[in-house]
């Protein structure tokens, strides 16, 4: 049985229609932590954008969390969507209203209605990054890493079998950045799996995993360093 929630066999990635990235192969398991690196404008965000269905799947075949991107329909990416987790650079949470009813707003945009079974939801995934006796703030009110910590646990929300990370520390400090990825690796520790971008190499040295490359219109594995 394919054990892989992430597959791309002989892809090219277009950004409209630049071929930014070509003959992509990729293969991600359940449970595996893998770090896209490269140059900005290497390809990592488009690569980032076709997984979660911004950007169509043109040429070679793909899927993910058990979708096909090749003939993924538009009114099949709020599925896909809730299926895998999105952290973002810069946290896109909405500054007009609290943290507590950011959330809220995804869980009823993602299909839920029961108000107990929301609310226990949110308090668990504040728990779980650390932010739940702050629910009652605006974003705006709150540090970046504390941004950052709402936008995962928004990511956590319908328990997705894949996080996709898009420079989840490009915006704060190397000690923010360092918190939120002892937290992202604790995530990981209880089963999830996870590709991040970034081109943070303190951390890429700090927490070892599986790390991939794009150069030169290609994607390859690099491979690690051993810690001596």
């Amino acid at each position: 049985m394919d054990k892989s929630i992430l597959h791309l066999e002989n892809t090219d990635i277009y950004q409209s229609d630049n071929l930014v990235l070509s003959n992509v192969n990729l293969k991600i398991n359940k449970g595996e932590f893998f770090y896209l690196i490269g140059k900005t404008g290497s390809g990592k965000s488009s690569l980032m954008k076709t997984l979660y269905g911004d950007l169509k799947l043109k040429v070679g075949s793909g899927s993910i969390v058990g979708f096909d991107l090749k003939t993924l329909q538009d009114k099949e990416i709020p599925f896909l969507r809730r299926k895998i987790g999105i952290v973002f650079q810069d946290f896109k949470l909405l500054n007009d209203r609290t943290v507590y009813d950011n959330l809220l707003f995804v869980l009823k945009a993602t299909g839920w209605k029961d108000k107990t079974a929301m609310k226990t939801k949110i308090e668990e995934v504040l728990d779980h990054v650390g932010m739940k006796t702050k629910y009652y703030k605006n974003p705006y009110e709150l540090s970046g890493g504390e941004q950052q910590r709402v936008a995962i646990a928004r990511a956590l929300l319908n328990d997705p079998e894949l996080i996709l990370a898009d420079e989840p520390t490009g915006n704060l400090d190397p000690k923010t950045s360092i918190e939120v990825m002892d937290l992202l690796n604790k995530i990981h520790q209880s089963g999830k799996s996870i590709l991040m971008a970034t081109h943070d190499y303190a951390l890429i040295v700090k927490f070892k995993q599986k790390t991939i490359k794009c150069e030169g219109g290609k994607l390859f594995e690099v491979l690690a360093q051993s810690s001596s």
